[in-house]
Order: structure tokens, then sequence, then C-alpha cells
């Protein structure tokens, strides 16, 4: 799910309704649209939810796999760029944690892998921002091609910038 200029704690709103961890943690979230029936206690428990932070991916990171190569999961060694962290578009060096029985990578091997969505918010040219809900990443070889033969899901089309090509290419929808 692709999420354009919106506050996060919509996004927490319209996951945690109508749960029974949503209720005990924001203290029983109605349906109606103000929210007028909401005490001052459970406002400032959603201001401090909608304060935090994304980061970047960075060391012992659970990213998904998003392609067809084999692997579920696997998790960042090491970010190719940066001291901080890995962002949308940049390179990682993962190691697999999950794989699918008879795939093209297997448990345990090490693996380059692009960025493809990160839920860390990033300002585009045109002053919009765009954050993904979850962290994903297409296994690469050394030269940038990727392994798979299909992506799964949005891809942003910041990775044209990045000279990922290939990857937008085997996209099903571009963001």
């Amino acid at each position: 799910m692709v999420i354009l200029q919106q506050p996060i704690s919509n996004v927490l709103i319209a996951l945690w309704e109508g749960t029974a961890v949503g209720r005990s943690i924001l203290g029983g979230l109605g349906n109606n649209a103000l929210g007028a029936s909401r005490s001052s206690a459970e406002l400032t428990h959603m201001d401090y939810l909608s304060q935090q932070q994304r980061t970047f991916i960075q060391m012992r990171t659970n990213l998904k796999v998003v392609d067809n190569s084999g692997a579920k999961r696997v998790m960042c060694i090491q970010a190719l760029k940066g001291r901080k962290g890995a962002r949308l578009g940049d390179k990682i060096v993962a190691s697999v944690k999950e794989a699918h029985m008879g795939g093209k990578v297997k448990k345990g091997d090490v693996h380059y892998a692009v960025v493809v969505r990160a839920a860390m918010q990033r300002g585009r040219c045109d002053g919009s921002e765009v954050k993904f809900d979850d962290n994903a990443v297409v296994l690469v070889n050394k030269q940038g091609e990727p392994i798979g033969t299909r992506v799964f899901g949005p891809v942003p089309h910041e990775l044209r910038k990045k000279k990922h090509l290939k990857i937008l290419s085997l996209a099903e929808h571009i963001a």
C-alpha cells in the first residue's frame, strides 16, 4: 500500500480500527469520523504514535523479498552506500533467512539486493512524499541484474535515477 502525503496517525487508525489490539492500545476506537468521543489521554497517545519516526534500513533489518528468486525474507548485513543505512533504491548485502523449496537461492546464501520499498518517508521533486507499509528488496547479482524474472507489488519510479531500469521493467506497478 502506497501512502502519499498522509499522516501516519490516519494509517494507524485505518489499520487498528475494529481490532481487539487497536481497542486495547488506543482505548476503543469507534467508527465515528470526527473522534469527538475520544479523551485527551487517547489523543495524546495517538499524537505519540504519529510522531514515531521511521529509520534507515541498517544492519540486522529484516526485509521482505518481492521477486520470484526463491527467497521469502532476508536480513541486511551491510548497506553499501551511506554511513547511516540504506534508503529507497540503494544496494545492500543481505543474507537469506527464509526460502521456498526449489528456488534459485537457498537459506543462508549471501546476495546483493536493491531496496524497492521502504517505510521511511522520501521526498519527491514535486513536494510530495512517498512511503510504504513495509521494507522490501529485490535480489540482484554483482552486475545489478535481478535474479528473479518477476517483481511483485508497487515499485517507486525513483529507481530510474538509480539506474535500476531492469527492475522497473519487471515490476507490475510503478508508483
